[in-house]
């Protein structure tokens, strides 16, 4: 799990949450894809407008290395 608003630092710590790329970065797509081939996340679910407009442009991009995008309850 993990989010890209301000997290304390007691639950980073423990690696109980992730800091994720915030949306507003011009490169966040390609953050994205990099901290899950880092983390070896095969799916990520997206519950913010913003995020899964962003991640469904690159939905092809994450396929090619089998990291499936779910949005909300539905497939993207």
């Amino acid at each position: 799990m993990g989010d890209y608003m301000d997290l304390p630092d007691f639950m980073l710590k423990p690696g109980q949450l992730v800091r994720l790329p915030n949306p507003a970065s011009a490169s966040y797509t390609h953050e994205m894809l990099a901290l899950c081939l880092d983390l070896g996340v095969e799916l990520v679910y997206v519950f913010r407008d913003q995020e899964i407009a962003l991640l469904q442009q690159s939905e092809v991009l994450f396929n090619e290395y089998n990291i499936k995008i779910v949005a909300g309850a539905d497939e993207v």
